[in-house]
């Protein structure tokens, strides 16, 4: 089976929500989408270039500054309609790639004493990121309103953050 480019649906959504530029499209995946993909700029300009080409977007420029040319990239009818088509085909199951759960996997023995510091480490980074993601469901969605305008993102975010509260449970079982 084909491996579908993701990547590609992602920045349809993203432009379906408004024009951006590459440098914004790249942004995105430092804070909100970075809860559940990554891209870089390597992955993303090369992308918005054969997206192009394809017509499923198109590009104006916006001035920045007195010399600065940028280009703002915009959802093409076409991509709007690929991007439509995606969302209603079923999603497959993907695995997640956790570096910690595949180190876990080859220790052997209950009382090591890597075992412990892997999992003090393990508790300490996935509560600064609950911490992150309660702070950033804080200050996107500070009221019901917000939450409407945006529900889809509002249920991801709170995903991730029962995702993390799961997992910390999980760590101080072991």
């Amino acid at each position: 089976m084909a491996q579908k480019n993701r990547l590609q649906y992602i920045i349809l959504g993203l432009l379906n929500i408004e024009s951006q530029t590459g440098y914004d499209l790249t942004k995105s995946f430092d804070s909100d989408i970075g809860e559940f993909w990554s891209a870089n700029h390597s992955q993303i300009y090369p992308l918005l270039k054969k997206m192009e080409e394809d017509n499923l977007i198109s590009h104006h420029d916006i001035q920045v500054g007195t010399k600065l040319v940028k280009k703002s990239y915009d959802i093409s009818d076409a991509g709007k309609k690929l991007f439509d088509e995606w969302l209603q085909e079923p999603s497959d199951l993907d695995n997640n790639h956790d570096e910690f759960i595949l180190k876990l996997y080859f220790i052997n023995d209950k009382k090591s004493e890597l075992l412990k510091n892997m999992v003090a480490e393990q508790l300490n980074i996935r509560e600064d990121k609950l911490s992150a993601l309660k702070t950033q469901m804080a200050d996107k969605f500070p009221n019901a309103t917000a939450k409407k305008q945006q529900y889809g993102h509002f249920c991801v975010l709170q995903h991730a953050i029962e995702r993390e509260a799961g997992y910390i449970d999980w760590l101080k079982q072991i």
